[in-house]
């Protein structure tokens, strides 16, 4: 198995089963950043742990788990432009289908639903098996943001017994490039793969998937919001799955 994922054997038992231990300081942490409107900083948060949920915490720990887990008001990343791109930099890893999609694994990606070029958006984020050909877990939300990814990524963790050694696919979307996406699924035993920058075909089978919804949705149909939009995807997600006759390649 490591060798056909050109990963080392003691990285795999490094990984396998093993939860990070900033993770759980991570989420209460980043709990109360989001309760502030995402603008304190390690100090105030190290004083609302303490004050707020009887924490008492080295404001050291704080700072160092917020840079970890790339926790900052916005205006802090804005002027660290040339930290943040080295820091996805660092964060991608290999492709490791090389665009053969005739293997087990998934693949993920976002794509937006509108109505016109400068209408509201809604955005679908969907985790897709190569094998079925099913998709796995999905979510629509109104922001393209982590909070998207993680929650499909966790909704799809959720339902699948055996993770280890599961390839995941994506393209190099800031999301798919973050520390929290990173440890969540090397905790759970799954590789993280992504795309080449610029090559939407390293990612054919899920890009193509998008593409089939909105033609059978969006251009099948008269639809006068929004919110109708999203409420089709939901019905055709549903229809994809259990009814609709597809070609499945062996």
């Amino acid at each position: 198995m490591c060798e056909v994922l050109e990963i080392s054997t003691s990285n795999y038992y490094k990984y396998r089963n093993t939860v990070d231990p900033d993770y759980q300081d991570y989420l209460l942490i980043k709990k109360v950043f989001e309760e502030n409107k995402q603008s304190y900083g390690y100090r105030r948060i190290t004083d609302e742990l303490r004050d707020e949920y009887g924490w008492v915490v080295n404001h050291k720990k704080v700072l160092r788990v917020m840079k970890k887990y790339d926790v900052a008001a916005k205006y802090i990343k804005d002027i660290k432009p040339n930290y943040t791109k080295h820091h996805f930099e660092e964060q991608v890893q290999n492709d490791h289908f090389q665009r053969n999609f005739h293997q087990p694994g998934w693949v993920t990606d976002i794509t937006y639903l509108t109505l016109r070029r400068n209408g509201p958006r809604a955005y679908l984020s969907t985790i897709m098996d190569l094998e079925t050909r099913d998709w796995i877990a999905y979510n629509i939300s109104s922001r393209n943001d982590l909070a998207l990814v993680m929650d499909t990524l966790k909704q799809a963790i959720a339902i699948t017994k055996n993770l280890n050694g599961l390839v995941l696919h994506s393209d190099q979307g800031f999301q798919y490039l973050s520390t929290e996406y990173k440890m969540v699924c090397e905790s759970n035993g799954i590789v993280v793969s992504h795309s080449r920058k610029g090559n939407p075909l390293d990612n054919a089978v899920i890009e193509s998937f998008h593409s089939i919804l909105k033609k059978e949705t969006l251009y099948n149909h008269n639809i006068t919001s929004l919110d109708e939009y999203v409420q089709l995807v939901h019905e055709w997600m549903i229809f994809y799955n259990t009814k609709r006759r597809r070609n499945r390649k062996k």
